[in-house]
């Protein structure tokens, strides 16, 4: 038999003392049989490869290094979808190979603990949909267009190459980890492997930053949802279609994926054209046109409820259902893209990227532009969920690949795509939607003045430019339309308009788009608020053991409900904010959100380190390295930085001085109301932001501890605490990926002559 590196048996399941029950076909692809397949390389495949690499070689060519006028958008779509392919294929295979060694005679937590709320077996293509519209919120759709002011080029190497060595790194690594200890919560793991101090530190910092995150994602939802009939009432549908699509699975006919996938996309068709005609009624305008605060409450009932259902009702079919949208605008955006062929005049490094003064966001290229693109690289959010509800859903080890490497690489070619909308529409018109009103003066006519003086290169926006666009889109004024997601709706309609149905339907895909986004982002925020939950219960649980018992009802609704109040509080401290609210908490999210990552990334290098795979530390060790000096430079530069544009604290010292003055505005904030508010809230943020580095660089060093205690121990032959679940003897089959092999086809085939109950039921262990 061959053997690891490390000396352990290749077909690690043959030799791992389960015994599979013997009245039922294999729960794994023989080992050798799955070896040989993967080895197999036919003159086709061979083929199919090299023009992959040679594709992918010629768009980084033309997208980095040649300097034209301008740059042809495919290559951007190119150069991603060839990166992601070798990445998946051979990077996230290594590390399958070489580091994780995922067994499938081994059972996993859905299968172990099956209880038909929290713990379900779900098929892989079903959880792919929740997993992917879990993770891929805000992040992916509004960085990338901030960040845009670089230039197009820094953003495009963190988006692709970012995804490929660190944030599908991360998913993938923390979903089999938690999946190996019973589906536990990021906090929890560093509980366990960290000792106190980490322990105690981690789990503080991932609940403090989950209610942050969470509350972000609600007021996005919020802001594009206020107002909008159209809007309100087909994301509203999708949550008693999910229903249908739950009860249509579990009882009416289950196994039946394609089946029901045809139904909801049917269904959401159905909505998303509805929603169009209901709101051009009058009665559907007067029922679903909602202020910010209502839609705010409203967003608070749904999370509480969407947490304590069933997993299967509503969380995993409703996502599985936006993933069709999300995915289908993006396939259709990229296949525009392809077709239109739009020429990108922004330069590849914008005047802005030597510089620490931008108009859309303050800050030098190193660090904030790795902030500010978290999702769609590297997200600590997706830590959560890749150790919230995921875990618990996986039906086999292997499928932790497809799921954890393969979604994330899908949320960074949306990531690509939002940039390539906004570096597609005209350079001056970006600028015009995405500085603040007090740059731009809130007119056409001053906007156009303010962006002209910017001295941009081959910038010469109009006045009756920004008006015309504006009609377009069926919209009163774009400037200062701050946020990303304005300027990602203008970008795609943009591209659509010259595909599909030309200027008159730009208000059409411009409103599609907006709806597209509320729909995008609300997903993240029901599957959040679950794993808060859980995060609750397992920090709780180190006091009071039951209530690490997540199907403990009482437990899982006084978890739900204090963290919907803490996430809903500073969600309606947003909405009311004179600011707007995202002014207040957006900045604090994408630094956050990447300590949380250095934060899961830590954990993860001790837990390798305790595995004994010292020769492939690197793998966790390179992304927690960038992360860790990116996210801790970024803090000290918020928090003592001189500049008020950039410094949290001299902010506030500035409008403090203002006040004293007695002065009854300053800077972008144009009332006395509106200057306290920055007052107050620069004073949260700074505040904020010295407990989040401080916690973060508390688990970090400890983990480093932990990895040198690990290295020590086997240095003198001393074992290392496991805490991994007990193995297990799995008692179900399913293909690993997308497509089944050759293997998985013949395999699936026994099963398939089981009786149904037999086969979707024999699983439960009581």
């Amino acid at each position: 038999m061959s053997t690891m590196p490390d000396g352990k048996p290749r077909s690690a399941g043959l030799d791992d003392g389960l015994t599979p029950d013997p009245a039922l076909p294999a729960p794994s692809v023989d080992e050798a049989v799955r070896e040989a397949e993967e080895r197999k390389w036919t003159p086709a495949k061979i083929a199919l490869w090299v023009a992959i690499s040679l594709l992918g070689a010629v768009a980084w060519f033309m997208v980095a290094i040649v300097r034209g006028e301008t740059v042809n958008a495919i290559w951007f779509v190119f150069a991603a979808v060839c990166t992601y392919l070798i990445g998946y294929r051979f990077y996230s295979k290594f590390i399958e190979r070489h580091l994780l060694r995922p067994n499938d005679r081994r059972a996993t937590p859905a299968e172990y603990k099956a209880d038909g709320k929290d713990y379900v077996r779900t098929d892989r293509n079903v959880l792919f949909g929740h997993h992917f519209a879990a993770i891929a919120g805000a992040g992916p759709l509004v960085g990338p267009i901030i960040a845009a002011q670089m230039g197009y080029l820094p953003g495009t190497i963190w988006i692709i190459i970012g995804v490929v060595l660190a944030g599908a790194v991360q998913d993938y690594l923390v979903m089999f980890f938690s999946m190996r200890r019973g589906g536990r919560s990021l906090g929890q793991m560093a509980r366990e492997e960290l000792g106190v101090i980490g322990g105690t530190a981690a789990l503080v910092a991932t609940l403090l930053i989950m209610v942050i995150i969470v509350a972000i994602l609600a007021l996005v939802v919020v802001n594009a949802l206020a107002e909008s009939p159209w809007g309100v009432f087909s994301v509203g549908m999708t949550i008693p279609i999910a229903l249908f699509m739950g009860v249509y699975l579990r009882h009416l006919r289950p196994g039946k994926i394609l089946e029901v996938s045809l139904i909801g996309f049917v269904l959401l068709l159905a909505a998303i054209i509805g929603g169009g005609a209901v709101a051009g009624t009058e009665w559907g305008a007067a029922l679903f046109t909602l202020d910010k605060v209502t839609l705010a409450w409203a967003l608070i009932v749904y999370g509480f409820i969407a947490a304590i259902l069933p997993v299967w009702l509503l969380l995993a079919p409703r996502d599985y259902l936006s993933t069709f949208m999300k995915i289908g605008v993006i396939a259709m955006l990229a296949l525009a893209v392809i077709v239109v062929r739009p020429e990108i005049t922004v330069p590849a490094f914008s005047e802005f990227a030597s510089r620490d003064n931008g108009p859309v966001f303050p800050g030098a290229l190193f660090p904030f532009l790795f902030v500010t693109i978290a999702c769609g690289a590297l997200s600590g959010f997706h830590a959560l969920i890749s150790s919230g509800t995921t875990p618990k859903l996986i039906e086999k080890e292997r499928q932790s690949r497809y799921i954890g490497y393969g979604g994330m690489l899908m949320e960074s070619f949306v990531a690509i795509m939002a940039l390539v909308a906004a570096i597609s529409i005209d350079r001056g018109l970006y600028f015009a939607m995405n500085a603040p009103a007090a740059l731009t003066g809130g007119t056409v006519e001053t906007a156009a003045a303010w962006v002209n003086s910017l001295g941009l290169s081959g910038v010469n926006l109009s006045p009756g430019l920004l008006s015309e666009t504006a009609a377009n889109v069926g919209e009163e004024s774009i400037i200062s339309r701050t946020g990303g997601a304005p300027t990602l709706a203008v970008g795609l309609a943009h591209i659509m308009e010259q595909f599909i149905g030309g200027t008159a339907m730009m208000a059409f895909w411009y409103h599609f788009a907006i709806m597209f986004e509320a729909l995008f982002i609300l997903t993240a925020v029901d599957a959040g608020t679950r794993v808060a939950r859980f995060m609750l219960q397992d920090s709780i649980g180190n006091l009071v053991p039951k209530f690490k018992e997540h199907s403990w009802r009482p437990g899982a609704w006084l978890c739900t409900a204090v963290m919907v109040g803490a996430w809903g509080a500073v969600l309606l401290m947003g909405v009311t904010d004179p600011l707007g609210g995202i002014n207040t908490l957006f900045p604090l999210f994408g630094i956050a959100n990447q300590l949380l990552a250095a934060i899961a990334l830590a954990v993860c290098l001790a837990i390798v380190a305790k595995r004994g795979s010292f020769r492939y530390l690197w793998i966790a060790a390179l992304p927690l390295a960038f992360a860790a000096v990116v996210t801790i430079t970024a803090s000290y530069q918020k928090i003592f930085s001189a500049t008020p544009a950039v410094g949290y604290f001299a902010n506030n010292a500035a409008f403090s001085k203002a006040m004293a003055e007695g002065k009854t505005s300053f800077g972008t904030a144009k009332t006395v109301a509106a200057m306290e508010a920055v007052v107050r809230n620069t004073m949260i943020q700074g505040w904020l932001s010295v407990i989040f580095v401080v916690l973060s660089i508390i688990v970090i060093v400890t983990a480093l501890a932990a990895t040198v205690t690990s290295f020590r121990n086997a240095a003198k032959g001393i074992p290392n605490t496991d805490h991994e679940d007990p193995a297990r003897a799995s008692r179900v089959f399913a293909p690993a990926g997308l497509i089944p092999t050759a293997a998985e086809r013949e395999l699936t085939a026994q099963w398939d002559k089981l009786p149904a109950e037999q086969r979707f039921e024999t699983a439960r262990h009581h």
